[in-house]
């Protein structure tokens, strides 16, 4: 049995995110898409384990995938072959034999997602699928006041839009807002955690979005994460994307 671990970006305009059950629309995922040649490639039944799980519309610059395999494929002869056969919104970044104990999702210890803003009075029309349009631009310096109330160990089920029965305790480990040193009008909100809830990143930008445009106060994430208020609106998903997947490299469940 071989175990491959893929390196993946895609565009998730036109998915339903990167898996759903078979009743919503499994066949329009990300990972019905690759599953699907992964399958035609070996003859076998093949499951995909995921280090995040994207959701309807939110891209991946660096999303971690593994799978199981008998077929004797080298992982050069799957990248080729993948990237041959896969649209063109899917991309096989790089294939490699890892472990057999390595699992994507499992040993993943954390996951960055960014939102992208362009806020130029009159948007780029060559990067607006990728970023969302704000003029006059968010107050940087009230949601980095209103992120630092949400840095640590909370229950963010107020920040999930999912069933609340699994655990909802999180550690966000970082947050920031900065400025493109090389590009003007331009700001990235970036998310890292050891693992987000259903929504958890949308929820979240919408909710500093909110505060950046002066439509609440800093505080309501405190309020928020305690039940007395509701997080508010997704952000637009055009503007989300998975940055990367982050593993420990000591491990030896992975090197």
């Amino acid at each position: 049995m071989q175990n491959f671990k893929l390196t993946l970006q895609y565009d998730g305009t036109r998915y339903l995110g990167w898996t759903r059950p078979e009743k919503d629309g499994y066949e329009k995922t990300v990972s019905y898409r690759i599953a699907s040649v992964l399958e035609r490639m070996t003859g076998e039944h093949i499951t995909l384990f995921a280090g995040a799980k994207t959701e309807p519309g939110v891209h991946a610059m660096e999303q971690i995938v593994n799978f199981q395999t008998e077929s004797p494929l080298s992982s050069e002869e799957f990248r080729t072959t993948l990237n041959r056969y896969l649209p063109r919104d899917i991309a096989v970044l790089n294939c490699e034999q890892v472990p057999e104990r390595f699992r994507a999702d499992l040993n993943a210890v954390s996951r960055t997602y960014e939102y992208r803003i362009c806020t130029a009075k009159i948007y780029d029309v060559f990067t607006a699928a990728y970023r969302t349009h704000i003029y006059p631009a968010p107050d940087k310096d009230l949601m980095q006041e209103a992120a630092l109330l949400l840095l640590g160990r909370h229950d963010f089920r107020g920040f999930s839009g999912g069933r609340k029965k699994k655990k909802t305790e999180k550690e966000l480990l970082d947050v920031h807002i900065i400025s493109d040193k090389n590009e003007d009008n331009f700001l990235i909100l970036s998310l890292t955690a050891d693992d987000f809830l259903y929504q958890m990143p949308a929820l979240i930008t919408g909710a500093l979005l909110e505060i950046g445009l002066g439509k609440r106060p800093p505080e309501s994430v405190s309020d928020i994460l305690s039940g007395r208020e509701k997080a508010g609106v997704l952000c637009n998903p055009k503007g989300l994307l998975l940055r990367s997947v982050q593993y420990n490299c000591n491990s030896s469940a992975i090197y």
